[in-house]
């Protein structure tokens, strides 16, 4: 995988978590980068969130470095304001830069007191194995309850030079729009200015994260940063700015479907297609319904074919529609019809739901030309063991 120039990352163990697994990571800009963030809706904000929201207006959009640790929140603690100050203060002194231009995250287990020496013993070690070749590194080190590391990227070229972007980000559990429940941190080596990052990331965030359901839950630390460094020597005119746009939604969308993919407990990958209705967010409201519905959830989980709860999770979604003009499709097999059943082979569908994706449509008999598309997973008996020992 191809990664933007001027970027160099690294990770390492800082004792943050019970096993001795990478528990903290580092992305370096080599010149401060402009940046755009989007952050929880939740009003419960860890120390980390507040910080960044801080450090990102002080220094008008600029930030050098990424500081991140898995294994604990730092939230709803009586010391999470101070050791989020005193970790960014420890980097920002390694790294030669200001305070305000390190952008601090962090994940894991809420209301646990974190040790601020954990972190800031670790930033020498952190800081002398910057590499451009530890992304991999880094995006392993953000993980909790994941099975896999998430990365994507893309390559683009505007007049014979090339441009890249790649993204890497974490999550499996307690993810609902309202920014999911991810650490998300995209870089790309264009030189654009912060206020072109966030007219870019916020469409981007509105199609990926912002489409994804696990469980409902939305966390305390999401956030995702977009990162731009100038590092390949080209600035984008208004067209290739459209092409990085889609760049840009592309890397976001494969991360978004790869957290779904990989929900904890899941074995099934769901997404859903709700278009023909009278406005986008019609489709939108109905496609999160079912992505939400726990009904729908196991069903899928047992390859079965219950449309009904399909249309009911719609019928409840807040979105005006007449039923009689709903088609679902499961698979790209027509199960209901005009909102009644149509006819298919059961036994069939059943063989083609037991696989690792599952496609389900709301096709609308309306005038409506809009699509909407969430993502979600199955929901097992996975989830609640996973979750049931989760602080033990």
């Amino acid at each position: 995988m191809k990664l933007p120039l001027g970027y160099r990352y690294a990770a390492a163990y800082a004792g943050i978590r019970k096993v001795k697994q990478d528990d903290v990571g580092l992305i370096y800009s080599e010149k401060p980068a402009q940046a755009a963030a989007v952050f929880t809706q939740n009003l419960v904000q860890a120390a980390p969130v507040r910080l960044a929201r801080k450090n990102l207006a002080d220094s008008k959009g600029r930030v050098s470095a990424v500081l991140v640790n898995a294994g604990n929140a730092n939230c709803a603690t009586r010391t999470g304001d101070d050791v989020a100050l005193a970790s960014c203060k420890a980097a920002a002194k390694a790294l030669k830069t200001k305070r305000e231009f390190i952008f601090p995250a962090s994940t894991g287990v809420i209301g646990v007191e974190l040790d601020t020496q954990l972190l800031t013993n670790a930033i020498p070690e952190l800081v002398s194995r910057l590499s451009p070749d530890g992304f991999e590194a880094v995006a392993k080190a953000i993980m909790t309850t994941d099975t896999r590391m998430k990365v994507a990227a893309e390559e683009l070229s505007f007049s014979g030079k090339p441009v890249l972007v790649a993204g890497m980000t974490k999550g499996s559990g307690m993810i609902h729009p309202n920014m999911a429940t991810t650490l998300g941190f995209i870089m790309t080596d264009a030189a654009l200015t912060a206020r072109q990052l966030r007219e870019m990331l916020l469409p981007a965030i509105k199609n990926s994260y912002n489409s994804l359901t696990v469980d409902g839950d939305t966390s305390t630390n999401d956030t995702v940063v977009l990162l731009a460094n100038g590092a390949s020597g080209v600035q984008p005119g208004s067209s290739e700015r459209t092409a990085l746009q889609e760049a840009i939604n592309n890397v976001t969308e494969s991360l978004a479907e790869q957290i779904a993919a990989d929900g904890e407990g899941a074995r099934k990958l769901i997404v859903i297609r709700a278009s023909g209705f009278r406005t986008e967010e019609d489709a939108r409201k109905i496609a999160r319904a079912v992505a939400s519905s726990p009904l729908v959830k196991t069903a899928m989980a047992g390859n079965d074919p219950n449309w009904g709860r399909i249309l009911s999770a719609a019928g409840y979604s807040g979105a005006m529609f007449d039923p009689a003009n709903v088609d679902i499709f499961l698979q790209d097999v027509l199960v209901c019809r005009q909102g009644l059943a149509a006819d298919y082979d059961e036994d069939d569908l059943k063989k083609s739901l037991d696989s690792a994706e599952v496609q389900i449509r709301l096709r609308y008999a309306g005038r409506g030309k809009t699509e909407a598309r969430y993502f979600t997973c199955d929901l097992t008996e996975g989830y609640i063991q996973i979750n049931g020992s989760y602080r033990t």
